[in-house]
């Protein structure tokens, strides 16, 4: 003959159940909240990417006026500009980089400026057996030229432990050290030198190298994939409870 549970044993379950539904509510909680911080994030992707796009397809403005706004801003990222002045080549330094599938280097050179200042230009790729400027002597262009390309700000610091640190002794840099590239390229001592630098657009360089247009324009947008799945965790955890606490009668 089956009984009624015993008392303590009632009060157990009971206790449990309170437990695990609290447990439960906090989880959904957390769920949620992550749901909502990548809807948000979302929002701030897709105004981000918006605004990019919006500035690379101005047109170039003066080097002057890129000066300026990254005076008051600190932000002149993929703002087309256009500057004039003679490339200083003996100072070029070289970034470790690959293009469509090939090692090689972007070559970033010294623009000395009407008024004497630097402005850092990467002028783009060469493939690796080519980093010696001697094996590519025509693209070594002399006298005054205008570049036009894309500002792009100074990197704060290393982006992370997992990139090499910089060999400014070879002339080998795996990040864009500025400060590193300025006093290593040889430059008069108190040069003045542009605190952003320019990705020149792909021109016709002498003998086809180095190749310009090389900025790389790729934000990942996934925060819409990563709200559905912290919201569809939520809904499973409350569909899981819910079958659970049917199958106990509660």
């Amino acid at each position: 003959m089956t009984g009624s549970p015993p008392a303590g044993a009632s009060a157990s379950r009971r206790r449990f159940s309170v437990w695990l539904l609290l447990c439960a509510v906090l989880a959904l909680a957390a769920l949620l909240a992550l749901g909502t911080w990548q809807v948000q994030r979302l929002q701030w992707k897709e105004a981000l990417i918006a605004d990019i796009e919006g500035r690379i397809h101005s047109a170039p403005m003066p080097l002057a006026q890129a000066e300026q706004i990254f005076a008051e801003t600190g932000d002149v990222d993929y703002r087309p500009v256009k500057a004039s002045g003679s490339f200083l080549h003996a100072g070029e330094r070289h970034f470790f980089a690959t293009h469509e599938g090939q090692s090689g280097f972007y070559v970033y050179t010294p623009l000395r400026l009407g008024d004497g200042r630097i402005l850092f230009v990467n002028r783009g790729f060469v493939p690796y057996e080519r980093k010696d400027p001697a094996t590519r002597p025509e693209g070594q262009v002399e006298g005054q030229v205008e570049v036009v390309g894309l500002a792009r700000n100074p990197l704060p610091g290393k982006p992370s432990f997992m990139v090499p640190e910089n060999d400014p002794g070879k002339n080998l840099f795996y990040w864009k050290d500025m400060q590193a590239m300025a006093a290593t390229a040889g430059l008069p001592q108190g040069t003045d030198v542009l605190p952003f630098f320019v990705d020149a657009f792909r021109s016709d360089v002498p003998g086809g190298i180095p190749v310009g247009g090389v900025t790389i324009v790729e934000l990942p947008n996934n925060h819409l994939q990563y709200a559905l799945t912290w919201y569809g965790l939520a809904l499973a955890l409350v569909g899981v409870l819910g079958i659970f606490y049917l199958r106990r009668g509660e």
